[in-house]
């Protein structure tokens, strides 16, 4: 499904934005990767071909004939996409939703003049939605985006060799983008699961998937970052450091894997930027792999929260906190990072953590900025202990906190 940068400020460990104003112009374009269809059908129109007007080259008789390339001629990508294309699948689905009652119908006049009964009419509309996902087990255990079968009426999987299978969603987690998808099928193809954490900028990047309706769709390029934070991205309601590539994908590639040279699976793709050229984001394989797992055993995952809103502490930012008189806060520190927010009765509060401490440790390693330490407690267990080290008012002080289960999200 398509989605522009979704705000879902909900008691997760990010920072503060509208605080800080540290969100960049780039980042209001953020799309995610499926392909999106409203009403029974669509067709694509207006192809662009790309033409020049330029004189015929001449024949030379000094240029020698570059022979055509054997047909056993293969080169790496060919061998990858052979190997790992009967596992990359097609999924469908389908929703459906119910148009807002429109402002006029709200309005006390209209309701007092034409009587409370007047009914409202209210129009349904079906939405359809295509990604990719790619088989983990060959007993029909399939791995996608959330967004791709969130809130779907019906799932719909389709190989590479035209098998089509209903499919069943064992569950989703928004908090990282990652499904489960099972069908009723055995003996599958399945694709090798790579280790992201060893990823290295530079290195071969293939993506296969179901760009613009169009399966069995290969592109590559690069591994152009690592690590890049949700806020980065665009989606910091999300728990995940993306991996940055410029292999071309487009809406209908969500869900789809990110393979490296060996044809081994190292992220999911699921994100660009729009307006922007060769910037597309994967979930790191590691991350979607650990999430997969608890989907398929509990059907749901628990990620650990503290309960406070935060950010990066700078001298820059030590500078306009303590300039401003409306701030309510006094920072002593340059770096580390500063609790904006916490919220009542959570974990956080109990601990004793208030507004204006700067968090310089957890468990005894230092906190560099609010992705690290939001990455520490994903870590973490709900119910465990954390030790923090902080200041307050030229104070060390150390906490024990103990992170609870991240409440549900609400819709928006």
């Amino acid at each position: 499904m398509q989605r522009q940068n979704p705000d879902r400020d909900h008691n997760l460990e990010q920072p503060n934005h509208r605080d800080t104003k540290a969100v960049m112009g780039w980042r209001k374009g953020i799309t995610y990767l499926s392909l999106v269809l409203f009403g029974a059908g669509a067709s694509f129109g207006g192809s662009y071909l790309a033409s020049h007007n330029e004189l015929p080259l001449q024949a030379s008789k000094t240029i020698a004939a570059i022979p055509p390339l054997a047909a056993t001629d293969r080169n790496f990508i060919t061998d990858v996409v052979d190997k790992v294309g009967p596992a990359v699948v097609r999924i469908n689905s389908t929703k459906t939703v119910t148009s807002q009652v429109p402002d006029a119908l709200k309005d006390p006049f209209f309701r007092q003049f034409f009587g409370s009964q007047v009914p409202v009419p209210q129009e349904k509309q079906v939405e359809r939605g295509t990604g990719s996902g790619f088989i983990i087990n060959s007993n029909g255990e399939i791995l996608t985006n959330a967004h791709v079968v969130n809130g779907a009426d019906k799932v719909t999987v389709t190989l590479k060799d035209g098998r089509t299978f209903p499919g069943k969603v064992l569950g989703t987690d928004s908090v990282t983008d990652v499904a489960v998808v099972k069908i009723d099928a055995n003996n599958l193809p399945t694709v090798s699961l790579g280790n992201s954490d060893q990823l290295k900028a530079g290195e071969w990047a293939i993506a296969i998937g179901n760009p613009l309706g169009l399966d069995n769709t290969v592109t590559s390029g690069i591994i152009s970052a690592t690590g890049r934070t949700s806020s980065e991205v665009g989606v910091p309601a999300e728990r995940v450091s993306f991996i940055q590539t410029d292999a071309a994908i487009n809406p209908g590639n969500s869900g789809g894997p990110l393979l490296n040279a060996t044809g081994q699976v190292v992220g999911m793709n699921t994100a660009i930027i729009q307006g922007a050229q060769g910037l597309g984001f994967a979930i790191p394989i590691n991350t979607a792999k650990t999430i997969a797992n608890q989907l398929i055993s509990k059907g749901k995952v628990e990620h650990a929260y503290l309960g406070i809103q935060m950010t990066t502490l700078t001298p820059e930012l030590k500078q306009t906190i303590n300039s401003d008189p409306n701030s309510g806060l006094s920072v002593d520190d340059d770096r580390g990072v500063l609790v904006i927010k916490v919220m009542p009765t959570s974990p956080a509060a109990k601990a004793g953590v208030r507004r204006g401490d700067v968090i310089q440790q957890i468990n005894g390693q230092p906190v560099k900025d609010a992705n690290s330490l939001q990455q520490s407690v994903e870590k973490s267990q709900v119910g465990g202990n954390l030790q923090m080290e902080l200041h307050r008012n030229g104070q060390t002080l150390n906490l024990t906190v103990h992170p609870g289960v991240l409440p549900a999200q609400q819709p928006s």
